[in-house]
């Protein structure tokens, strides 16, 4: 359901897109994104740091293309997002307890060495890089009918098999927890 959720602007653009076209679509989605934020703290008094980023973006990428009527500011978009995660992901280490970022999401769940943590925050790093760069390579390549679709299918799809890929590799790396039972 959080999936579907955190979705919900990308899905609501995708659908208005295809009903209508890019300008309506981003209309669609900066209210989706406003909306999404919103609902996250009339529901939970808390809004999480990446619904806000997107919809700040969506505010501004989304209203530049909207007033110049300029699609590509939307465009841009996603990779600004992306280079804005990375850069977060990457400079991690440096602020609060100088944990990598992966490691304060996860470590709760999954008991790492530290080395592990600090490869794994560097490959998000690069991930986002690259998706981001990735994203102009269709934009500036393709037209906007195909870039729609690579935005939902194409960035989601990507990004599904990134996440395979590091649960595979975090299951290489685990450390066993200790028995309780006072059983070695």
């Amino acid at each position: 359901m959080k999936l579907l959720f955190d979705l919900f602007p990308v899905l609501l653009f995708f659908a208005a897109y295809k009903l209508y076209d890019i300008y309506v679509a981003t209309a669609v989605a900066i209210a989706a994104g406003l909306a999404q934020v919103a609902w996250m703290w009339i529901r939970h008094r808390r809004i999480e740091k990446a619904h806000v980023a997107t919809a700040a973006l969506l505010v501004v990428f989304g209203g530049l293309t909207l007033v110049l009527q300029d699609e590509s500011f939307i465009k841009w978009k996603p990779t600004i997002l992306d280079w804005l995660f990375a850069l977060v992901f990457l400079g991690s280490r440096h602020v609060g307890n100088r944990k990598p970022l992966v490691q304060r999401m996860m470590s709760g769940t999954v008991t790492v060495a530290d080395p592990v943590w600090e490869r794994l925050n560097l490959l998000w790093v690069i991930f986002f890089v690259a998706m981001g760069v990735l994203n102009l390579v269709v934009v500036y390549n393709f037209d906007t009918d195909t870039w729609v679709n690579f935005k939902l299918f194409g960035m989601l799809g990507l990004t599904f098999v990134f996440v395979i890929a590091q649960a595979l590799y975090l299951a290489r790396h685990m450390v066993p927890e200790a028995s309780t039972d006072g059983e070695s």
